[in-house]
């Protein structure tokens, strides 16, 4: 009986069965022992302040060795860059207060009260991640930012 490219389809799901057995038993050992498999644990953090009794949201979370900082506003009266210069200054300190830096920033999403302050808020947001900046999204928000702020960032980072 002579074979084909078609007895080996057939047959190929078979074989890849088989030759997965060694790697899978392989890799039972470690779990088979006991040994308990590390689980990073959430951690919240108020940087600089108490919590509050009843908080609606944490300003800055930690899961191993990343950091979330929840988006960050600028409450008071200025302009854009103002507000843009704030709102870096205060997620830089968040970082660092959790071993953190404006390098080791990954994502970053900027919002927007308008899309008119996209410029200037570049002029002031250029360089503050270093070299290698991070991913950014930025968007206009339809219907503007709490609190009167001029534009909020949050972001992602590794320690």
């Amino acid at each position: 009986m002579t074979s084909n490219r078609r007895d080996f389809i057939r047959k190929a799901p078979a074989v890849a069965a088989v030759a997965a057995v060694p790697a899978v038993a392989a890799a039972q050992p470690a779990a088979a022992e006991g040994r308990p498999r590390h689980r990073p644990e959430k951690e919240v953090h108020f940087p600089g302040a108490e919590p509050p009794e009843n908080p609606l949201m944490s300003p800055v979370v930690t899961y191993g060795g990343l950091v979330f900082l929840s988006g960050i506003g600028a409450h008071f009266e200025g302009d854009v860059r103002a507000h843009t210069a704030h709102v870096l200054d205060e997620l830089e300190r968040n970082l660092e207060a959790v071993g953190s830096s404006m390098a080791n920033v990954l994502k970053v999403n900027v919002y927007l009260g308008d899309l008119a302050d996209y410029d200037a808020m570049n002029e002031v947001y250029l360089g503050r991640f270093g070299p290698e900046p991070a991913a950014r999204t930025t968007i206009a928000a339809k219907g503007g930012i709490p609190g009167d702020s001029l534009v909020e960032i949050d972001c992602v980072a590794v320690r």
